[in-house]
Protein backbone atom coordinates (compact mmCIF):
# COMPACT_ATOMS: atom_id res chain seq x y z
CA UNK A 1 0.00 0.00 0.00
CA UNK A 2 2.56 2.31 0.31
CA UNK A 3 6.72 2.51 0.37
CA UNK A 4 9.74 4.23 1.60
CA UNK A 5 12.51 4.56 -0.53
CA UNK A 6 16.03 6.95 -0.39
CA UNK A 7 16.41 8.56 -3.70
CA UNK A 8 19.91 8.99 -5.37
CA UNK A 9 20.79 12.04 -3.75
CA UNK A 10 20.43 10.63 0.12
CA UNK A 11 16.48 11.96 0.38
CA UNK A 12 14.25 10.10 2.20
CA UNK A 13 10.89 9.95 0.58
CA UNK A 14 8.64 8.54 2.93
CA UNK A 15 4.85 7.42 1.01
CA UNK A 16 4.08 4.84 3.63
CA UNK A 17 0.60 5.37 3.41
CA UNK A 18 -2.04 2.90 4.39
CA UNK A 19 -5.04 4.83 3.37
CA UNK A 20 -7.09 2.98 0.72
CA UNK A 21 -7.94 5.82 -0.88
CA UNK A 22 -5.78 8.54 -1.33
CA UNK A 23 -5.81 10.89 -4.81
CA UNK A 24 -3.70 13.45 -3.59
CA UNK A 25 -1.33 14.04 -6.28
CA UNK A 26 0.39 11.65 -8.38
CA UNK A 27 0.91 8.29 -6.29
CA UNK A 28 4.43 8.55 -6.62
CA UNK A 29 4.82 4.60 -4.79
CA UNK A 30 3.41 3.25 -7.95
CA UNK A 31 6.55 4.66 -9.66
CA UNK A 32 8.80 2.70 -6.84
CA UNK A 33 6.92 -0.91 -7.54
CA UNK A 34 8.90 -2.24 -10.33
CA UNK A 35 11.49 -0.32 -11.09
CA UNK A 36 14.15 -2.79 -10.00
CA UNK A 37 15.77 -0.31 -7.81
CA UNK A 38 16.33 2.05 -11.16
CA UNK A 39 14.96 5.18 -9.00
CA UNK A 40 15.56 4.59 -5.67
CA UNK A 41 16.25 1.89 -2.92
CA UNK A 42 13.14 0.95 -1.14
CA UNK A 43 14.14 0.38 2.40
CA UNK A 44 10.25 0.03 3.73
CA UNK A 45 6.85 -0.94 3.14
CA UNK A 46 3.54 -0.86 4.11
CA UNK A 47 1.41 -3.88 3.31
CA UNK A 48 -2.39 -5.00 3.75
CA UNK A 49 -2.56 -8.43 5.24
CA UNK A 50 -5.95 -10.08 4.50
CA UNK A 51 -6.89 -12.77 6.86
CA UNK A 52 -6.07 -16.42 6.40
CA UNK A 53 -9.58 -17.55 4.74
CA UNK A 54 -11.23 -20.08 6.64
CA UNK A 55 -12.26 -22.60 4.18
CA UNK A 56 -9.87 -23.72 0.99
CA UNK A 57 -10.55 -25.96 -1.60
CA UNK A 58 -8.86 -27.24 -4.60
CA UNK A 59 -9.64 -29.20 -7.55
CA UNK A 60 -7.66 -30.51 -10.35
CA UNK A 61 -9.32 -31.25 -13.55
CA UNK A 62 -7.79 -32.54 -16.71
CA UNK A 63 -9.76 -31.42 -20.29
CA UNK A 64 -8.90 -32.17 -23.85
CA UNK A 65 -8.33 -29.04 -25.87
CA UNK A 66 -7.05 -25.29 -24.56
CA UNK A 67 -10.55 -23.76 -25.59
CA UNK A 68 -12.06 -26.01 -23.00
CA UNK A 69 -10.01 -24.61 -20.62
CA UNK A 70 -11.28 -20.77 -21.87
CA UNK A 71 -14.88 -22.63 -21.46
CA UNK A 72 -14.28 -23.43 -17.46
CA UNK A 73 -12.76 -20.44 -16.75
CA UNK A 74 -15.76 -18.26 -18.01
CA UNK A 75 -18.12 -20.84 -16.26
CA UNK A 76 -15.74 -20.87 -13.12
CA UNK A 77 -15.75 -16.85 -13.18
CA UNK A 78 -19.27 -17.44 -13.28
CA UNK A 79 -20.36 -20.11 -11.26
CA UNK A 80 -17.49 -19.18 -8.30
CA UNK A 81 -17.18 -15.48 -8.22
CA UNK A 82 -15.80 -14.51 -4.79
CA UNK A 83 -13.83 -17.35 -3.98
CA UNK A 84 -12.19 -18.17 -6.77
CA UNK A 85 -8.88 -17.63 -5.87
CA UNK A 86 -6.72 -19.52 -8.51
CA UNK A 87 -6.94 -20.84 -11.94
CA UNK A 88 -3.95 -22.45 -13.27
CA UNK A 89 -3.37 -24.67 -16.06
CA UNK A 90 -0.39 -27.28 -17.44
CA UNK A 91 0.19 -28.84 -20.62
CA UNK A 92 0.73 -32.49 -20.75
CA UNK A 93 4.21 -31.97 -21.56
CA UNK A 94 4.82 -30.72 -18.04
CA UNK A 95 2.99 -33.57 -16.68
CA UNK A 96 5.59 -36.13 -18.78
CA UNK A 97 8.27 -33.97 -17.41
CA UNK A 98 7.38 -33.78 -13.89
CA UNK A 99 6.65 -37.58 -13.58
CA UNK A 100 9.75 -38.55 -15.78
CA UNK A 101 11.91 -36.03 -13.97
CA UNK A 102 10.80 -35.77 -10.23
CA UNK A 103 8.80 -39.45 -10.07
CA UNK A 104 5.41 -37.10 -8.93
CA UNK A 105 2.05 -38.47 -9.43
CA UNK A 106 -0.70 -36.85 -10.93
CA UNK A 107 -3.94 -38.07 -9.14
CA UNK A 108 -6.04 -38.32 -12.69
CA UNK A 109 -5.43 -40.42 -15.91
CA UNK A 110 -3.46 -38.18 -18.67
CA UNK A 111 -5.19 -35.54 -20.76
CA UNK A 112 -4.15 -32.78 -23.19
CA UNK A 113 -4.17 -29.91 -20.74
CA UNK A 114 -4.76 -29.74 -17.10
CA UNK A 115 -6.18 -26.96 -14.62
CA UNK A 116 -5.94 -26.25 -11.33
CA UNK A 117 -8.57 -24.65 -9.53
CA UNK A 118 -8.56 -23.16 -6.20
CA UNK A 119 -11.24 -21.64 -4.07
CA UNK A 120 -10.86 -19.38 -0.47
CA UNK A 121 -13.74 -18.39 1.25
CA UNK A 122 -15.39 -17.85 4.89
CA UNK A 123 -17.59 -20.59 5.18
CA UNK A 124 -17.25 -24.05 4.43
CA UNK A 125 -20.60 -25.38 3.50
CA UNK A 126 -21.33 -22.80 0.89
CA UNK A 127 -18.22 -22.45 -0.73
CA UNK A 128 -18.17 -26.69 -1.06
CA UNK A 129 -21.98 -26.52 -2.69
CA UNK A 130 -20.81 -23.60 -5.00
CA UNK A 131 -17.71 -26.09 -6.48
CA UNK A 132 -19.69 -28.92 -6.45
CA UNK A 133 -22.55 -26.81 -8.62
CA UNK A 134 -19.57 -25.93 -10.62
CA UNK A 135 -18.12 -29.04 -11.34
CA UNK A 136 -21.37 -30.88 -11.86
CA UNK A 137 -22.19 -28.66 -14.65
CA UNK A 138 -18.75 -28.51 -16.69
CA UNK A 139 -18.36 -32.57 -16.57
CA UNK A 140 -22.26 -32.56 -17.86
CA UNK A 141 -21.47 -30.16 -20.71
CA UNK A 142 -18.29 -32.05 -21.51
CA UNK A 143 -15.85 -29.71 -20.94
CA UNK A 144 -14.14 -31.59 -17.80
CA UNK A 145 -13.73 -35.19 -18.43
CA UNK A 146 -11.69 -36.01 -15.68
CA UNK A 147 -10.56 -34.51 -11.89
CA UNK A 148 -10.40 -34.81 -7.94
CA UNK A 149 -11.26 -32.39 -5.25
CA UNK A 150 -9.00 -32.05 -2.61
CA UNK A 151 -9.69 -30.23 0.91
CA UNK A 152 -7.01 -31.99 3.40
CA UNK A 153 -3.54 -29.42 3.85
CA UNK A 154 -1.43 -33.11 2.77
CA UNK A 155 -3.48 -33.43 -0.23
CA UNK A 156 -3.96 -30.20 -1.33
CA UNK A 157 0.22 -29.83 -1.11
CA UNK A 158 0.95 -32.74 -2.91
CA UNK A 159 -1.66 -30.90 -5.97
CA UNK A 160 0.07 -27.77 -5.78
CA UNK A 161 3.39 -29.20 -5.92
CA UNK A 162 2.76 -30.93 -9.64
CA UNK A 163 2.13 -27.41 -10.59
CA UNK A 164 5.23 -25.63 -8.19
CA UNK A 165 7.72 -28.35 -9.48
CA UNK A 166 7.30 -27.75 -13.27
CA UNK A 167 10.02 -25.41 -13.70
CA UNK A 168 12.73 -27.70 -11.12
CA UNK A 169 11.68 -30.44 -13.84
CA UNK A 170 12.18 -28.84 -16.87
CA UNK A 171 16.08 -28.14 -15.49
CA UNK A 172 16.26 -32.32 -15.53
CA UNK A 173 15.98 -32.15 -19.19
CA UNK A 174 18.66 -30.55 -20.28
CA UNK A 175 21.30 -27.28 -19.86
CA UNK A 176 19.43 -25.23 -22.62
CA UNK A 177 16.22 -24.52 -21.16
CA UNK A 178 15.09 -21.10 -21.96
CA UNK A 179 11.98 -19.30 -20.53
CA UNK A 180 9.86 -16.45 -20.82
CA UNK A 181 7.53 -14.79 -18.81
CA UNK A 182 4.79 -13.32 -20.86
CA UNK A 183 1.47 -11.96 -20.78
CA UNK A 184 -1.16 -12.27 -23.51
CA UNK A 185 -4.66 -12.21 -24.56
CA UNK A 186 -6.34 -15.59 -23.40
CA UNK A 187 -7.61 -16.89 -26.59
CA UNK A 188 -3.83 -16.04 -27.95
CA UNK A 189 -2.15 -17.20 -25.42
CA UNK A 190 -0.87 -20.91 -25.57
CA UNK A 191 -0.43 -21.05 -29.83
CA UNK A 192 3.06 -19.65 -29.68
CA UNK A 193 3.66 -22.77 -27.89
CA UNK A 194 2.38 -24.15 -30.88
CA UNK A 195 4.42 -22.08 -32.84
CA UNK A 196 7.20 -23.34 -31.04
CA UNK A 197 6.81 -26.70 -31.38
CA UNK A 198 6.05 -26.41 -35.43
CA UNK A 199 9.24 -24.65 -35.50
CA UNK A 200 12.14 -25.96 -33.08
CA UNK A 201 10.25 -29.74 -32.14
CA UNK A 202 12.40 -31.97 -33.94
CA UNK A 203 15.14 -30.36 -31.91
CA UNK A 204 13.80 -29.22 -28.92
CA UNK A 205 13.99 -32.30 -25.60
CA UNK A 206 10.43 -30.60 -24.67
CA UNK A 207 8.70 -27.39 -25.47
CA UNK A 208 6.02 -26.62 -22.75
CA UNK A 209 3.26 -23.56 -21.89
CA UNK A 210 2.06 -23.66 -18.31
CA UNK A 211 0.77 -20.68 -16.14
CA UNK A 212 -1.46 -18.13 -14.36
CA UNK A 213 -4.85 -18.44 -17.05
CA UNK A 214 -6.87 -16.17 -15.26
CA UNK A 215 -3.86 -13.30 -15.43
CA UNK A 216 -3.17 -14.32 -19.01
CA UNK A 217 0.22 -15.12 -17.88
CA UNK A 218 2.60 -17.73 -19.90
CA UNK A 219 5.48 -19.22 -18.95
CA UNK A 220 6.74 -20.89 -21.79
CA UNK A 221 10.03 -23.05 -21.81
CA UNK A 222 11.91 -24.41 -24.80
CA UNK A 223 14.16 -27.04 -23.44
CA UNK A 224 17.18 -27.72 -26.06
CA UNK A 225 20.41 -30.06 -25.50
CA UNK A 226 22.47 -27.21 -25.45
CA UNK A 227 22.65 -23.45 -24.52
CA UNK A 228 23.39 -21.66 -27.49
CA UNK A 229 23.72 -17.74 -28.03
CA UNK A 230 23.09 -18.01 -31.53
CA UNK A 231 19.92 -20.52 -30.93
CA UNK A 232 18.71 -17.30 -28.63
CA UNK A 233 19.16 -14.59 -31.36
CA UNK A 234 16.79 -16.79 -33.81
CA UNK A 235 14.39 -17.90 -30.52
CA UNK A 236 13.85 -14.29 -29.28
CA UNK A 237 12.18 -12.57 -31.96
CA UNK A 238 9.90 -14.85 -32.92
CA UNK A 239 8.34 -14.78 -29.46
CA UNK A 240 8.38 -11.05 -28.98
CA UNK A 241 6.74 -10.61 -32.25
CA UNK A 242 4.41 -12.69 -31.72
CA UNK A 243 3.45 -11.00 -28.25
CA UNK A 244 3.73 -7.66 -30.09
CA UNK A 245 1.43 -8.68 -32.27
CA UNK A 246 -1.64 -9.18 -30.01
CA UNK A 247 -0.85 -6.08 -27.41
CA UNK A 248 1.56 -8.20 -24.43
CA UNK A 249 3.86 -8.06 -22.49
CA UNK A 250 7.19 -9.55 -22.88
CA UNK A 251 7.93 -9.31 -18.83
CA UNK A 252 4.42 -10.28 -17.30
CA UNK A 253 5.70 -10.61 -13.69
CA UNK A 254 9.55 -11.08 -13.02
CA UNK A 255 10.62 -7.82 -14.07
CA UNK A 256 12.86 -6.72 -17.23
CA UNK A 257 16.07 -6.53 -15.51
CA UNK A 258 19.55 -6.77 -17.88
CA UNK A 259 17.91 -9.72 -20.45
CA UNK A 260 14.87 -7.84 -21.63
CA UNK A 261 16.15 -3.90 -21.69
CA UNK A 262 16.63 -3.80 -25.25
CA UNK A 263 13.66 -5.77 -25.76
CA UNK A 264 11.42 -3.06 -23.83
CA UNK A 265 10.48 -1.72 -27.25
CA UNK A 266 8.04 -4.99 -28.17
CA UNK A 267 6.01 -3.89 -25.59
CA UNK A 268 6.57 -0.10 -24.77
CA UNK A 269 5.80 2.69 -27.27
CA UNK A 270 8.83 4.81 -28.32
CA UNK A 271 6.86 7.82 -26.65
CA UNK A 272 6.25 5.56 -23.82
CA UNK A 273 10.39 4.38 -23.34
CA UNK A 274 10.99 8.02 -23.55
CA UNK A 275 9.01 9.15 -20.56
CA UNK A 276 10.55 6.34 -18.78
CA UNK A 277 14.14 7.86 -19.88
CA UNK A 278 12.96 10.89 -18.41
CA UNK A 279 11.90 10.28 -15.08
CA UNK A 280 15.06 8.05 -14.46
CA UNK A 281 16.59 11.25 -15.67
CA UNK A 282 14.93 13.21 -12.90
CA UNK A 283 15.37 10.71 -10.18
CA UNK A 284 19.01 9.37 -11.21
CA UNK A 285 20.62 12.17 -13.06
CA UNK A 286 24.11 10.49 -12.51
CA UNK A 287 22.68 7.51 -13.65
CA UNK A 288 24.18 5.60 -10.20
CA UNK A 289 20.76 3.24 -9.88
CA UNK A 290 21.27 0.00 -11.00
CA UNK A 291 22.62 1.51 -14.40
CA UNK A 292 22.24 -0.73 -17.57
CA UNK A 293 18.56 -2.10 -16.10
CA UNK A 294 15.23 -2.13 -17.29
CA UNK A 295 15.83 0.46 -20.27
CA UNK A 296 18.16 0.31 -23.44
CA UNK A 297 21.07 2.29 -23.27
Amino acid sequence: MGVEAVLADGTILDCLSTLKKDNTGYDLKQLFIGSEGTLGVVTAVSLACPPVPKSVNLTFLGVDSYEKIQEAYKMAKGKLGEILSAFEFLDNSCRESVTENLKLKYPIDEHPFYILIETSGSCAAHDTEKLDEFLEEVMAEGIVLDGTVASEPSKMNEIWKIRESVAEALLHDGPGCYKYDISLPVPHMYNIVNIMREKFGNEATRIVGYGHFGDGNLHLNVVMPTYDQEFLKILEPIIFEYTKKYKGSISAEHGVGFKKAKHIHYSRTPEAIQVMKMIKQTFDPKGILNPYKMLPS
